[in-house]
């Protein structure tokens, strides 16, 4: 035993943890705050860019009187957006009447009939009827399709059952899923396949589109269901009576 040293001196402490140093410290905290940070300035950065590029474009439109850089010394952030918002309302109102659904009928034969244009226009066009006419149109569910080879499965949506034309030719048993791209979900494919072959999700759309966006590093939690006990227990309060009237018979 060396000299100066008790035996619990030899003994090395294994269950102190170790102190942390300055260094880390302030590391950890850094990105602690950059994780609180981060989904504020993104809000407000993309907040700020959709404002300001209403008012560089819907300022220039505006007559010199009702601008209020023409009373102020100024520029009011957010007044294009307004002035925006007003005209559409506008619009709406107008278009209500028989007049303003003669106009737009006009206006739309006009667009429909110049090329290159009709087409831009003509998808735009189904596209807002689409959303304007069924609100509540959105995604079912999240499933798992085998895609685009055997044995590689990826997160889709489900859109609807098929219908017309390709519901005629290929079975109305199909649904049509929407695989997206990863980190853009805004684009992606649209296959068609039958409901037994996919293999039906717990999550949420919403969750399974974070998931996408993250490239797999968002994952939602998930507790699988715990097997029940009952089966079990009612087998061995069966045991002993199969067991005495196995005696009883032998009797």
């Amino acid at each position: 035993m060396p000299k100066g040293k008790t035996p619990d001196e030899m003994i090395p402490d294994m269950g102190k943890p170790k102190p942390i140093g300055l260094f880390a410290w302030l590391r950890g905290r850094f990105f602690a705050g950059m994780v609180i940070a981060a989904p504020l300035a993104a809000t407000f950065f993309i907040l700020q860019f959709l404002i300001t590029f209403i008012d560089n474009r819907v300022g220039p439109l505006l007559p010199p009187l009702l601008k209020p850089e023409t009373y102020t010394n100024y520029a009011i952030p957010g007044f294009g957006v307004l002035v925006l918002v007003i005209a559409l309302t506008v619009l709406g109102a107008v278009t209500a009447n028989l007049i303003g659904r003669s106009l737009i009928s006009f206006t739309d034969r006009i667009l429909s009939r110049i090329p290159l244009v009709k087409n831009v226009y003509a998808a735009i066009k189904q596209l807002t009827e689409v959303l304007a006419n069924n609100q509540q149109a959105s995604f079912d569910r999240c499933v798992m399709v085998e895609y685009p080879k055997k044995d590689s499965w990826c997160i889709g949506f489900v859109s609807s059952h098929a219908k017309g034309e390709i519901g005629a030719k290929m079975g109305t048993e199909k649904i049509g899923v929407f695989v997206p791209t990863t980190p853009n979900p805004t684009s992606g494919f649209l296959i068609y396949v039958d409901e037994a072959e996919t293999v039906a999700l717990e999550m949420t759309v919403e969750e399974g589109a974070k998931m996408i966006l993250t490239a797999g590093l968002v994952v939602p939690d998930f507790e699988p269901d715990q097997p029940s006990e009952a089966p079990a227990e009612a087998a061995s309060v069966a045991e002993p009576e199969v067991g005495t009237e196995k005696l009883a018979q032998q009797a």
